[in-house]
């Protein structure tokens, strides 16, 4: 019914508790989701010039498809770095939509993408088989029912 990988078998399935993990670890984490979230904020801050000038120029239609990157990348990475003020509601919900989607094509898009391969034994192989041709219908129908069809969904709006 799901499609596991042929290595699902030979995944390691971990327990709560079984980790050990104390203060120190927790710590640790907490400092590196830090790091990660002020590099993603310097970043955005760093391309503040290039997006406030170029994205905003950017149809909404165009935006979509050019997100499929975020199949390749992090889409927190992506969306600290695109997304401004100076673009409208419309170009805005383009573009997270467009990295939502494509987001789930290939694994090195989300961390959970990698998790959840590592865990299931997965291979990228694998994913793409199912994650590429799935995200392409899902950006289609999204792009039918919002740039043909006129309905525009909004994101938090």
């Amino acid at each position: 019914m799901f499609y596991v990988g042929k290595n699902a078998a030979k995944a390691e399935v971990t327990k709560m508790g079984e980790e050990s993990g104390g203060l120190r670890e927790v710590i640790i984490r907490a400092g590196k989701v830090w790091l990660v979230v002020s590099a993603l904020f310097l970043l955005g801050a760093g391309m503040e010039v290039v997006v406030f000038k170029y994205f905003p120029m950017f149809p909404e239609l165009i935006l979509v498809w050019v997100n499929m990157v975020s199949a390749i990348l992090d889409n927190a990475t992506l969306t600290a770095a695109e997304i401004s003020p100076a673009m409208s509601q419309r170009q805005i919900n383009a573009a997270l939509y467009g990295l939502l989607i494509s987001g789930g094509m290939l694994i090195p898009g989300n961390i959970p993408n990698i998790i959840s391969a590592g865990k299931l034994g997965i291979t990228s192989g694998e994913w793409a088989k199912l994650g590429v041709p799935f995200g392409l219908v899902l950006n289609a129908i999204y792009f039918v029912i919002v740039f043909v069809l006129g309905i525009n969904p909004t994101l938090g709006m």
